[in-house]
């Protein structure tokens, strides 16, 4: 099967047990918490395991999903750290103001006003204060953080695999 075909989304990461009939704290990923469970099938990161959502309610920094073949706290615990992955495909089209998918801009090749590639997505992080793209220097050596703002990643062109990237003076130098 082709990657693209493959490409999947990480929709949360379960965080422990929750009471003793085996409810999964998770935190979400989601823009809605709540439509957790609305994507059909998870996937662990590996793909071996899948896990059928049956429920899911609110909680303080998530939700609590009940998962169809997790019972106790113990099972409930030994999905701690697990993350729960869904076929990109099955997810909604992001809306067109500036709304990405992290998995559709990791791959991405940054590139200065004057057309020089930067380097390469390979990551999205959000510390909090706002998503982070992580991107490989084309000149090798550790990623960089650059902050996803319009002002410094003014254009994105998804279906030509590029982004332009206006970063601040001396972020990509050693």
């Amino acid at each position: 099967m082709p990657a693209e075909e493959r490409k999947r989304v990480c929709l949360g990461r379960a965080s422990g047990a929750r009471g003793l009939k085996g409810e999964v704290r998770v935190k979400t990923f989601t823009e809605d918490p709540l439509s957790f469970g609305a994507y059909g099938t998870l996937e662990d990161k590996a793909g071996t395991r899948t896990f059928e959502v049956e429920s899911v309610a609110a909680a303080k920094d998530g939700i609590i999903a009940r998962i169809a073949g997790i019972s106790t706290r113990e099972a409930a615990d030994a999905l701690k750290g697990t993350e729960f992955y869904v076929s990109r495909d099955r997810l909604p089209a992001a809306d067109d103001d500036g709304e990405y998918y992290h998995a559709d801009l990791v791959g991405l090749v940054a590139v200065s006003a004057d057309g020089a590639a930067l380097g390469q997505i390979v990551a999205v992080q959000n510390y909090g204060a706002g998503d982070l793209l992580e991107v490989r220097p084309a000149t090798g050596g550790k990623t960089v953080l650059v902050p996803f703002t319009e002002n410094i990643v003014p254009e994105v062109d998804l279906d030509g695999g590029w982004l332009l990237m206006l970063p601040p003076d001396g972020l990509f130098e050693d």
